[in-house]
């Protein structure tokens, strides 16, 4: 299913994310996890594309799996290490894999990137424009509640968020954020702005202390002093860490569900006891 159709269909989606595996020794272990998760028939599972494109065989691979099991893959494309034959090898393959749905990507730099060197992408605006005229997807992409690390302010970073939609974008995903005010601050600003297509509230589950510390660094996503107390207080307790970090993210989500938010994207981490409890508790307020 195309998901522009699902959100005609449903008043708030719930979805999650999975990534497939680096090496053909871990394959067998990540199709039982998403084979579990797919199971618990979230509106759609979203499927990484690795840095480079280093994992893109099993990003196609693992979109069909997540189909066959009955549930709307949405397969994630990276260009910023590619050029247009390239991509259109990419989309010819999700094509003929039944795969409706591209997240449009500009991806991790790779290794001694020359900003100055000829490229056929260096945006991933660009790439959307060549899926929107390749034809037969709906398009996501990425936005950043707290502004994108790369840019020099939150208000340039919306603009080239508003020409990536101007492009072809069919909805938005977010970046992780721990504290909603700054999701419902970054919707104002991209409404004013003319951004209306839908926009989904990307929220991860904390299991693991250590995991969080490298994600900060990267994504430049901030704490709020109340799930500091968390981390601090259950980081030697995996258990206890687990469970309060999937308890922090369905009180997430119940707001942002009261506040409007039209779905909710759900980075498990290929982690079916992280999306099992997950959606036990939201089922309710879900609808499901």
């Amino acid at each position: 299913m195309r998901l522009d159709t699902l959100w005609k269909e449903k008043e708030v989606t719930l979805s999650f994310e999975v990534f497939p595996p680096k090496k053909d020794g871990d394959f067998g272990s990540v199709r039982s996890a998403v084979e579990r998760i797919a199971q618990l028939k979230p509106d759609f599972m979203s499927v990484t594309y690795g840095a480079g494109g280093g994992t893109s065989d099993y990003t196609a691979q693992i979109a069909e799996i997540v189909q066959g099991q009955g549930v709307p893959a949405l397969a994630h494309l990276t260009c910023v290490s590619s050029d247009r034959v390239r991509i259109q090898q990419e989309l010819e393959k999700l094509r003929g894999a039944g795969i409706e749905n591209i997240l449009a990507l500009r991806g991790d730099y790779p290794e001694n990137y020359d900003p100055a060197a000829p490229r056929d992408y260096r945006y991933a605006a660009s790439l959307v424009e060549d899926i929107r005229a390749f034809g037969g997807f709906t398009i996501g992409a990425a936005c950043y509640p707290e502004g994108h690390v790369e840019c020099h302010s939150q208000g340039e970073d919306l603009l080239h968020l508003k020409e990536k939609v101007d492009r072809g974008v069919d909805f938005l995903t977010t970046q992780m954020f721990f504290d909603n005010s700054a999701l419902y601050s970054f919707l104002y600003r991209a409404r004013a702005l003319g951004i209306t297509v839908p926009v989904l509230a990307g929220v991860m589950p904390v299991t693991n202390a250590a995991q969080i510390q490298r994600i900060l660094r990267l994504s430049g996503t901030t704490l709020p002093y109340r799930f500091r107390m968390i981390l601090d207080k259950f980081r030697e307790r995996p258990d206890a860490m687990r469970q309060a970090g999937v308890v922090y993210a369905a009180e997430q989500i119940v707001d942002l569900v009261a506040n409007g938010v039209q779905g909710i994207h759900v980075y498990v981490m290929n982690k079916p006891d992280v999306a099992a409890p997950l959606n036990e508790h939201l089922a309710k307020v879900l609808g499901r």
